[in-house]
């Protein structure tokens, strides 16, 4: 069954964070899509066993902290 998971990344500002992000992300077990919002600054995850840390830290290797 899908999931979603949200997470804030404020330190996104342009497409080369976008891409940096999606592609930390994407990577991750289980992650079927990545969507991010630079207006928002939001980074929704959908997929199925979803792991908060394993996300959290490809979000990091990214470059970025997820708050």
């Amino acid at each position: 069954m899908a999931e979603t998971m949200t997470y804030r990344v404020p330190g996104m500002t342009c497409d080369h964070c976008e891409h940096a992000v999606s592609s930390e992300l994407g990577a991750v077990t289980g992650v079927a899509g990545v969507e991010v919002d630079l207006d928002t600054k939001l980074v929704s995850v959908t997929g199925e066993g979803l792991d908060d840390q394993a996300l959290r830290a490809a979000i990091e290797e990214a470059g970025y902290e997820a708050v």
